[in-house]
């Protein structure tokens, strides 16, 4: 395999590329290539049509770029049109190993490194390593085994709303308008206090039907991964940093047990 150097002028894309390449693919592939340069020839037919690279080419022509890198193929005709369709879907038929590809990138990020030369915006960084944590969240954690300890709890032990039926009281005897009772009435129930201790014991009891409504609500957490991405262990991460930051410390440890 010859490889030539050669005046950008004298190449063409392919006229029956079934390849698109979008703007953010060619930006992606115009900062690979300013910050690595050409690591790999394109390949070209003995006209000088480029088989495979046309994005490469078109990024190049894009930056400026007089002379690139090639290697000539005898292929031609159909055995020519097949292989450019070959080397785009054998890359697609790939797979990333997210786990390791998102403990590289952040190891590419921590060495000052800027992602957006191979591709990879912020957000897109943050979206791996958000799926990658959450799954080895979920692979160290096991779930908690329910099983009954004793008698099945009255409901009416399971929680105290007295602080909420007073609110609500309060806001229905109050002259504020109609929608504001309702936003009201609504936010009347972070008041009420759950004993989780007793809801686990209940929910031992259950059948299968309330026990799922249960883990649906949060009450019981039976799937880490599922509370995660409802929100549900984020937010109560959340209350107790808000806890320790207001009390200095005080409570946040009953907060993070709920």
């Amino acid at each position: 395999m010859n490889f030539e150097t050669i005046s950008v002028a004298d190449l063409s894309l392919d006229p029956s590329n079934v390849r698109k390449h979008s703007r953010r693919n060619l930006d992606a592939i115009k900062a690979s290539l300013r910050k690595f340069g050409q690591q790999k020839p394109i390949v070209v037919d003995a006209k000088g049509i480029v088989l495979a690279g046309n994005g490469t080419l078109t990024a190049a022509q894009e930056l400026g770029w007089t002379e690139i890198q090639i290697v000539r193929t005898e292929l031609s005709g159909v055995e020519a049109t097949a292989f450019a369709i070959a080397d785009n879907r054998t890359a697609e038929l790939a797979e990333w190993e997210e786990d390791k590809l998102g403990e590289v990138l952040r190891s590419l990020q921590d060495s000052g490194f800027d992602l957006t030369a191979i591709g990879y915006s912020k957000s897109d960084f943050d979206s791996l390593v958000d799926s990658t944590l959450s799954d080895d969240y979920t692979h160290k954690v096991d779930a908690p085994v329910y099983t009954p300890k004793g008698e099945k709890p009255p409901v009416v032990e399971l929680f105290n709303s007295a602080r909420a039926d007073d609110l609500l009281s309060k806001i229905e005897a109050s002259k504020a308008p109609e929608e504001v009772k309702r936003f009201l009435k609504t936010a009347a129930a972070r008041h009420i206090v759950f004993d989780y201790g007793k809801i686990a014991e209940f929910y031992c009891h259950e059948d299968k039907e309330t026990q799922a409504l249960m883990e649906d609500s949060a009450l019981v957490i039976i799937d880490f991964k599922k509370a995660m991405q409802l929100g549900y262990v984020k937010l109560k991460a959340e209350i107790a940093d808000a806890l320790e930051s207001e009390q200095g410390g005080e409570g946040a440890e009953d907060g993070a047990d709920e």
